[in-house]
């Protein structure tokens, strides 16, 4: 939802090209496959068994002499077979698909750069530029009255004032440079004493955002090896490797509840033999669904808070719901 209000302004305002468009569409798919894997594999396996209940087939299994592992065993041996799978999508594709939403979405931004400044607010996201205009046309990349504090190199940060400027993108390689023109303004630089510099014309060539391959990847867009050599790092800060501690149990707990989830449809699929319509069985699993996320983001905000280990906090909710599981459906066979 978030990332729809800024693609919005990409459609509206800039008037992006169809395919771009499902291309990013595509990545932001992709990145949510290992969410959806657990969600739609509780679907499959409780309403499969809801359905059986209901027609009596259950009983009708146990009467031909059909032991219990065979029946639960389908469920087990496809369950087991999407938990791998999750896991692969998890570590490896899902960081791919974030990775080049991420690319994508810099390069849009930086073909047209003027969409990230805002007339009469400060822009701290404008190529590492704090940047504020009175005016702007961003369908022609064109500023006025402009004030840019640059701070790349920390030593001795710019301050630059301009009545006008000029968003030039390179026609020729769109997103791979971008030239800010400036007119008739001064450049403020503060050292051992303060210099001041005016011009009429001024150039200055922003950062490549293709480049943004060699730079630091966003945690979400780390592959399992690249976690493991992370949380390796010995120069982490506390924070940085709790992050990364938390991203990796995340991705492995999530894999791990395709089972969870198939041991809670296999339970309550087969609890009882009510004709109850077939509603019951989706009312179960949106139930189950909403109340595991509910009580996951509550232990990873415990995690996050220093409150509990990282391992537990992100693990627990699953070892809740296997218990509880497991519970109903020895209830169930009895």
């Amino acid at each position: 939802m978030f990332q729809a209000l800024r693609l919005t302004e990409f459609i509206l305002v800039h008037g992006i090209k169809g395919s771009i468009m499902l291309k990013i569409m595509g990545y932001m798919s992709i990145s949510f496959l290992p969410i959806l894997f657990p969600m739609s594999l509780l679907f499959a396996v409780l309403l499969t068994y809801n359905r059986f209940s209901m027609d009596s087939e259950i009983i009708a299994f146990k009467s031909c002499g059909v032991k219990t592992r065979s029946i639960v065993l389908p469920a087990l041996v496809f369950s087991f077979i999407v938990t791998i799978i999750s896991s692969q999508t998890s570590f490896y594709l899902a960081p791919w698909g974030n990775r080049q939403f991420e690319v994508l979405i810099h390069r849009l931004s930086s073909t047209k750069a003027a969409a990230s400044v805002k007339a009469g607010t400060f822009s701290e996201g404008f190529f590492d530029m704090v940047v504020y205009a009175n005016k702007v046309d961003s369908q022609n990349g064109l500023l006025e009255d402009l004030f840019i504090y640059d701070e790349k190199t920390p030593d001795t940060p710019l301050t630059i004032v301009a009545a006008e400027g000029q968003i030039i993108p390179d026609q020729s390689r769109p997103g791979h440079s971008v030239l800010l023109r400036l007119f008739s303004g001064q450049i403020h630089r503060r050292t051992e004493t303060h210099t001041v510099i005016n011009f009429d014309s001024y150039d200055i060539l922003l950062s490549d955002p293709i480049k943004l391959q060699e730079k630091q990847k966003t945690t979400s867009s780390l592959n399992l090896n690249e976690l493991r050599s992370l949380r390796k790092t010995s120069s982490l800060s506390v924070d940085q490797r709790k992050e990364f501690d938390i991203e990796y149990h995340k991705r492995w707990a999530l894999s791990a509840g395709c089972m969870v989830f198939c041991v809670l449809g296999l339970a309550f699929g087969i609890i009882t033999n009510r004709r109850s319509g077939k509603s019951s069985g989706l009312v179960l699993s949106i139930g189950f669904i909403i109340a595991y996320w509910i009580i996951y983001l509550s232990f990873e905000s415990l995690v996050r808070s220093n409150q509990i280990n990282t391992w537990l906090g992100l693990w627990l909710p699953n070892i809740l719901f296997l218990v509880f599981g497991l519970f109903h459906l020895k209830r169930a066979w009895n």
